[in-house]
This record gives C-alpha cells, sequence and structure tokens, in this order.
C-alpha cells in the first residue's frame, strides 16, 4: 500500500459533549497537524491544509526521524508562561531560518499526538480501526518508544462527568473544550465525523476587506460564505492593535476590485451613520477569530463591533460556519 498523508478527520461543532459510547479527548489551542516518517527515514509535517510545516518547527522534524514508520495525527502547541501560546506558533510560519531557531529556543513546541493512522507492514493501515483498537496502539507506541517531550500523549477519558470537569479547570491553561470521539468509530479523512465542544464563546470569520493599510489594518470587514458560495458581510472589528494587526496583515493579500464579490459596494462607518468606509478589499481566503455578541440584524449581521482575537492561518474558508440570516 503506498505511503502517503491522509487527509485529516475533522469535528462539527456541538453546544455539549454527547453521551453514550465516547471517549473524550482535550481540544488544544494549536496547529492541527499530520506527522509522517515513512519507510525510507523521511520526515513530512502538513497542516491540515496541506502545508508544509517542517521548517517552522525544525525541533519536531528532528525528533520524528527518531521515530518507526508511523503516521500520528495530533496537534502543534507551545507552551509559554504556564499557558498555550497560539501567537508563538504564528511567528513560526515564513519565517527565516534565523527567526525560527530563535523562537525554538524561548518557546520549543510540543506535538500532542491523539491518533496513530499508519505503520510500517502488511497490516499497518491503523486508520480502519475502531477509535478504541487506535488509541491503545497509540499508548502502546509511547510506551515501548518511551517517547518524550516535543511528544505527548493526549489525555483521555471514556468518563463524561470528567471530560465536563477538564473543560472547567483546564480552560486558564487555553485548553479550548473537549471533542467526543465514537469508541466503534473509524478514521475518515476528510469527514466531519468528530464532535467538539468549545469552552470560549468565539466564532470564526473571512476577513472580506479592511479599513486602514492591508499590511496594518485599523479595522476587518469580515463575511461569511453562504451555500451557494456568496461571500456576506456579517460585520466590523473595533480596532485591532498594532500587534493583532501585524500579525493578520502579513497574510491578506490584496484583490482588484473587479474579481471581487463586493465590487461596487459601500460600508458605513456605523449603524444609523451617513458617512462611508474607505476600505481595501482583500482576496476572502483569510480566517481570523472574533469574540462576538449573539445579537443579529435582519441581515443576519453581527449588530455590535466584534473584538479581533487572532488570525487563524491553520483553518480554511471552508472551517467556517455558513452565511444563515435570522429567521422570523
Amino acid at each position: 500500500m503506498e505511503w502517503r498523508l491522509p487527509a485529516a478527520m475533522l469535528a462539527k461543532p456541538v453546544e455539549t459533549p454527547p453521551t453514550g459510547p465516547y471517549a473524550y479527548e482535550a481540544k488544544w489551542d494549536g496547529f492541527r497537524a499530520i506527522i509522517s516518517r515513512n519507510p525510507a527515514g523521511a520526515v513530512e509535517i502538513r497542516s491540515r491544509q496541506g502545508t508544509l510545516l517542517n521548517a517552522g518547527f525544525p525541533e519536531i522534524t528532528t525528533a520524528a526521524r527518531d521515530l518507526p514508520p508511523v503516521i500520528l495525527d495530533g496537534e502543534i502547541v507551545i507552551w509559554h508562561d504556564g499557558k498555550l501560546a497560539f501567537e508563538r506558533l504564528l511567528r513560526r510560519l515564513n519565517r527565516r531560518p534565523s527567526s525560527v531557531e530563535a523562537e525554538v529556543r524561548s518557546s520549543p513546541a510540543h506535538f500532542v499526538a491523539f491518533d496513530l493512522l499508519r505503520v510500517d507492514g502488511p497490516d499497518g493501515d491503523v486508520a480502519r480501526l475502531p477509535y478504541r483498537d487506535r488509541r491503545a496502539r497509540l499508548e502502546a507506541l509511547f510506551a515501548e518508544q518511551e517517547l518524550q517531550p516535543p511528544w505527548t500523549l493526549c489525555p483521555m477519558t471514556l468518563d463524561r462527568d470528567e471530560a465536563l470537569s477538564w473543560m472547567r479547570e483546564w480552560a486558564p491553561a487555553g485548553i479550548e473544550g473537549i471533542v467526543a470521539k465514537r469508541l466503534t468509530g473509524v478514521y475518515q479523512g476528510g469527514m466531519r465525523g468528530w464532535e467538539k465542544a468549545r469552552v470560549r464563546h468565539t466564532s470564526e470569520a473571512i476577513v472580506g476587506a479592511v479599513t486602514g493599510r492591508i499590511q496594518a489594518p485599523s479595522t476587518l470587514l469580515l463575511a461569511r460564505q453562504d451555500e451557494d458560495g456568496r461571500l456576506h458581510f456579517v460585520g466590523r472589528t473595533s480596532v485591532v492593535s498594532r500587534v493583532t494587526a501585524a500579525s493578520v496583515g502579513h497574510l491578506l493579500s490584496p484583490q482588484e476590485a473587479r474579481q471581487h464579490p463586493w465590487r461596487g459596494r459601500r460600508f458605513s462607518a456605523g449603524w444609523g451613520s451617513t458617512k462611508m468606509l474607505e476600505v481595501q478589499l482583500v482576496e476572502p481566503s483569510v480566517v481570523v477569530e472574533v469574540s462576538v455578541d449573539i445579537s443579529l440584524d435582519v441581515g443576519g449581521r453581527w449588530r455590535h463591533p466584534v473584538r479581533l482575537e487572532r488570525a487563524r492561518p491553520d483553518l480554511g474558508v471552508s472551517d467556517v460556519q455558513p452565511f444563515r440570516p435570522p429567521t422570523g
């Protein structure tokens, strides 16, 4: 069988973890990644979008060369000052090797493994096994190889009440919530077969335009796509801090007005205002995470300005909740 990296299995959002024959795992605030160390010794670290991450995480790349032939699914995380630091992961992207080496020295990355997908041999397609068997083999791999940092085995429990306690107690450290996986479920790459319950009241949106300079925006104009792929304006952020603006700005690309779904559109400065914004249209491909108010207007837009939390280069446009105007 050809040795190749599968698409990542995904999770659909739910309000609370489900009950039943499930395993519950901590949801980490990091970069989802699949790591392959093939029989020839070559190592690949790929994001869920398929981006090669080796250059950004050389310490994990080096450590993976000592693994037996294996494909692991998990999350790349960085601990800093006692909690997970997503912004330090962003510092590793598209940087010079010297800059990455400095980050490695100050804030080394770890790989939290939560699934085993392949090992060497004729029966090495572990992804086809039920979750309970994949988990047992993953635990055996950690024990047999005596794996130490940067490798971490993701905490798992079969007790839903214990999982709920993790959501309360571990949130200050940056644990986002819980992922529930059926004990009998096989690994289905690209499918949303798992369920995730989040602690924080945040949401994702697509950046469609900005005010200010694209490289250092003042505010972001946010969008979501409907089921037909049309781009709908859903709100504008409050003024973005200089540091956050820089982290988002380097991901944005301008797009000619005639090619943009919002060509010719004008945006007011606020509710009831006749003042129009001067906006720069950008390629609608960058996803950001925002803190939001639940209030929506009749057009399905957030009624109040939303606060930008961070860029999410690990997510694609298809990961953003579809635009659905309120009914009734």
